[in-house]
């Protein structure tokens, strides 16, 4: 990949993970989605973990959607773990609404996608269904009925549910967990970024169309007059459209928490089908009691002074942290198997 333009823009990115344990964990697998990917408008320059105690085992791969992954595994005792990702990528604009042009109803586009399952037609037909946290229903579609009238444009159609769902919704990070089913989430109306990247992709898969989940960064801009804070940025989340013969791969980003047609400010992480496809951390742990969870992003560009140089990784304190209780049963019988997973301290903002 060559990205030359002039218009590039380049951002560090630091992405920290600390748990602590009221007990001793004797063994933990961990699955990490932390490295982030490299398309046609995204490079990664540099990319490094960091992570304390050092795993035992460690290996890099790629999952089924082409994500960068890392597995490590802990089988020595430890009350506490921290993951620290460190990226520096390069990002180009993306096309503007105007630049895309005309596109072709949807009715026709989603007849395409059902009629086909080979050639450019593959990837996007792992998009097109239920998912397991993007169940299509009867609701949904009806919510985007209005932006969907008979032969409108697709893309006039989608930039008008992603308006919608920004103007409709209201952002509230305590409001739901990642749980939380698309049918309360359209209930309540309120959510956070997650809740509204997998209410459109719902909305779109019922309608026929391909859509799947991006996970990444978002870069954000301190008040005037403040420096940008260490671990006080957020992950973020939006949605990527499938359009045949669109750039990109025929891929198109919404991000209907900011009401935008993504470009140059988004950092992509990894997609899937939805949130549990490219969930940052996850694994088991043998052990480990209560645990504590806290979770730190940076995200800086180019012309602002490194806020990492010369920084120790960001460590979790008392006041930082949320409490994430899983609660065990009994003293004397060994330690059960605990599932760890990012809680809504954790998850895309």
């Amino acid at each position: 990949m060559n990205l030359t333009s002039p218009d590039v823009k380049r951002y560090r990115v630091l992405h920290t993970t600390s748990y602590r344990y009221s007990s001793p964990v004797a063994l933990s697998r961990q699955l990490l989605h932390l490295s982030p990917r490299e398309f046609a408008t995204q490079r990664v320059l540099q990319h490094h973990l960091q992570i304390d105690p050092q795993p035992d085992e460690q290996s890099a791969s790629h999952d089924y959607f082409g994500n960068a992954i890392a597995q490590i595994v802990l089988s020595s005792a430890h009350q506490s773990l921290s993951l620290g990702a460190a990226s520096v990528v390069e990002v180009l604009p993306r096309p503007r609404m105007e630049e895309l042009g005309a596109a072709p109803p949807w009715e026709e586009v989603a007849a395409q996608l059902h009629a086909h399952s080979s050639g450019v037609y593959a990837e996007p037909a792992h998009f097109l269904f239920d998912s397991p946290h993007v169940e299509c229903s009867a609701e949904l579609q009806r919510y985007a009925a209005p932006s969907f009238t008979p032969r409108r444009d697709l893309l006039e159609a989608v930039q008008d549910l992603n308006h919608r769902i920004h103007q409709d919704f209201e952002f509230d990070p305590i409001a739901t967990v990642i749980s939380t089913p698309l049918a309360e989430v359209l209930k309540e109306r309120r959510g956070v970024c997650q809740d509204f990247a997998h209410l459109m992709i719902g909305c779109l898969r019922t309608l026929g169309l391909a859509a799947r989940y991006v996970s990444g960064y978002l870069l954000t801009t301190p008040p005037p007059g403040h420096a940008r804070l260490i671990g006080a940025d957020a992950s973020h989340a939006w949605v990527s459209l499938y359009l045949p013969g669109a750039p990109n791969g025929g891929w198109i980003d919404f991000d209907p928490t900011n009401d935008l047609l993504v470009d140059d400010e988004h950092i992509t992480l990894g997609w899937g089908r939805d949130f549990s496809d490219v969930t940052p951390t996850r694994g088991v742990i043998l052990g480990g009691g209560e645990q504590e969870l806290a979770v730190h992003v940076t995200v800086s560009g180019s012309d602002e002074p490194d806020p990492l140089e010369g920084s120790a990784m960001p460590q979790m304190s008392q006041s930082q942290s949320q409490s994430q209780s899983q609660s065990q049963s009994g003293t004397s019988a060994p330690a059960p198997l605990v599932i760890t997973a990012m809680d809504d301290s954790g998850r895309p903002h």
